[in-house]
């Protein structure tokens, strides 16, 4: 286990050390009470078979055996549940931090991420975390209490056995260091297995449709099936480890425990020892060694722990650039209602590459700007930067005459609607996403906003109407009808400045005439920022924009780019032919 992830985890146990405390004093008052029932036990049978005490006189006795039973299970309740307790709220720090980190990192990091990773580490691995913390932890203090106090009480009746306890107690934990390594490794084989397998299958979710339509179903489950065998075996090993030094765990605990009772019993016929005191010790000794068992049975969650926390760590400790508005102390809210941008030098990229390089725009308040490019040429990535989603590696961008960086996040996202190409519906009824956008909208803003996006009759065709339940991603909705629920997100939220990124590239014609129109009835005296791909679509007086790799190649109008012969009529020749 690297020294790294043990730091960390340990690190992450501080804010719940009272709680971690409270239950080993739970379990160590309940070690102590065992102690006094195993005393208890052999004085009882001790007086009745060698005093020949009656049984009336002893009852009181033995109904002391009752409550102090009743006492280890409630302390024992009391211990599992602040262990539990201290493993859950250990699990929601670092689900906090690590949603915290997602979005310091941003959307364009994300982008790059593979989905299925980032949820096997945000489920699975700090799911393994609430086992460390809530039993091996606890396991490993209590594997020196225990015994400590079992020897405190056996000492007294029988130094000799005692003796025997403390020399062969070291055992158990020499086999588990040696058996450790080889957990360890097949621990964090299995955990790098479910990653890359989690990866897979939530990238081949993602992309079940064309998987479909290019009829590699099977393929794609054929080799989910062979991930999901590799997955089992290396399960199968840790747990095939796990129980073979549990095995052997076992044998030395036996041997150790029968080399007591062979002690206790021919010192005990040569009447070196009384009968109370032997059998006293031979109760405690399974006790003793039962901490050290259960802490090698507790070892694997231990390396499931450690091979998830290496992760863990190293996305928590990514780094990306700093987002627009990262300056609190001379941060600025906008008070206009009109929106002009300047970029200036613009140059942004991921590592060493540039994805934007050195672009310089003008849209002035209240104009259209059109942007056009292949695949790549970084017209999504300008629009991110103009959402502070990062900054910009070089140069500025402008708004209203300020520096991006200098105002307020909130503040200046409170001034964008934007539009993507895909709209996401999240779970929950259709009010609800209706309402992300702007939460207090009156019952009329609703409305006016339905009307807007012609999504009114796509509501009355509904069961429930605005208060039905929508499935994760729309399910229920066709691709339209989710575009014109974003447009309805973009009216209610009543913005100067409106980014539109190519909102009908995945519709039909019809589909994608309706939400044209509804777009330019929303873009009316706005800022507008779009994103094309049907370039037969931009009107002949809309100023236009031409990037390519990263640069603005070619700006103007769209009449003129098409006479001069330049990259926007070689971007429209080529659209027009395929």
């Amino acid at each position: 286990m690297p020294l790294a992830s043990t730091s960390w985890l340990r690190q992450q146990a501080r804010p719940v050390r009272g709680v971690l405390i409270g239950g080993l004093l739970a379990g160590s008052a309940q070690a102590a009470l065992m102690c006094a029932g195993a005393w208890l036990v052999a004085h009882l049978l001790a007086q009745a078979i060698f005093h020949h005490r009656a049984l009336a006189s002893l009852w009181p006795l033995l109904a002391a055996l009752l409550p102090m039973a009743l006492a280890r299970g409630a302390l024992g309740v009391a211990q599992r549940r602040a262990c539990f307790d201290a493993g859950a709220k250990v699990s929601m720090s670092v689900r906090l931090a690590l949603e915290q980190r997602l979005r310091a990192l941003g959307p364009l990091w994300a982008a790059q991420q593979s989905r299925g990773d980032i949820v096997t580490r945000l489920v699975d691995g700090i799911d393994a975390l609430v086992p460390y913390y809530a039993g091996y932890l606890p396991q490993l203090a209590f594997a020196a209490i225990v015994p400590a106090i079992i020897l405190a009480c056996a000492l007294p009746a029988d130094a000799w056995s005692a003796l025997v306890l403390v020399a062969t107690a070291p055992l158990i934990p020499v086999f588990m260091l040696l058996a450790g390594r080889a957990a360890e490794q097949a621990s964090q084989r299995r955990w790098k297995r479910l990653r890359r397998m989690g990866a897979h299958f939530m990238d081949a979710l993602a992309g079940l449709t064309t998987l479909r339509l290019f009829r590699a179903v099977a393929r794609e489950e054929t080799f989910l099936a062979a991930t999901g065998e590799a997955y089992r075996r290396e399960t199968m090993a840790v747990l095939r480890i796990a129980f073979l030094s549990a095995v052997v765990l076992e044998f030395f605990a036996t041997v150790s425990i029968a080399v007591v009772a062979v002690l206790v019993g021919f010192r005990l016929l040569w009447g070196k020892l009384d009968f109370e005191s032997g059998l006293f010790v031979l109760l405690l000794a399974p006790e003793f060694f039962l901490p050290l068992r259960a802490l090698g049975t507790q070892r694997h969650r231990k390396m499931e722990a450690a091979a998830a926390a290496e992760d863990l760590t190293a996305l928590l400790q990514t780094t990306a650039a700093p987002a627009a508005g990262a300056l609190p102390a001379t941060s600025q809210s906008i008070a206009s209602t009109q929106i002009g941008i300047a970029f200036e030098h613009v140059s942004f990229g991921y590592g060493a590459g540039d994805v934007v390089r050195d672009v310089s725009l003008a849209i002035a308040a209240g104009e259209r700007l059109t942007v056009v490019g292949t695949t790549g040429s970084g017209k999504s990535t300008l629009l991110s930067l103009l959402m502070s989603m990062a900054t910009p590696r070089d140069g500025r961008i402008l708004i209203n005459g300020e520096d991006l960086t200098g105002l307020d996040l909130d503040g200046w996202r409170r001034h964008i609607a934007w539009v993507p190409q895909r709209a996401h519906v999240f779970h929950g009824t259709l009010r609800d996403n209706l309402l992300l956008a702007a939460p207090a909208a009156s019952a009329w803003q609703l409305e006016r906003a339905l009307h807007a996006a012609a999504l009114a009759p796509v509501v009355a065709r509904l069961p429930r109407g605005l208060d039905t339940p929508l499935g994760e991603h729309g399910r229920g909705l066709s691709g339209g009808e989710r575009q014109r629920l974003s447009l309805a997100r973009a009216w209610l939220r009543d913005t100067p400045l409106l980014l539109l990124d190519e909102p009908t590239q995945h519709l039909d014609a019809a589909t994608a005439l309706q939400i044209d129109t509804a777009l330019a009835q929303l873009a009316q005296g706005r800022t507008v920022i779009r994103i094309a791909h049907r370039l037969d679509a931009i009107g002949a007086h809309e100023q236009v924009a031409v990037m390519a790799a990263g640069r603005v190649v070619e700006t103007g109008r769209a009449e003129t780019l098409r006479h001069a012969h330049g990259a926007f009529a070689r971007l429209l020749a080529a659209d027009r032919a395929a």
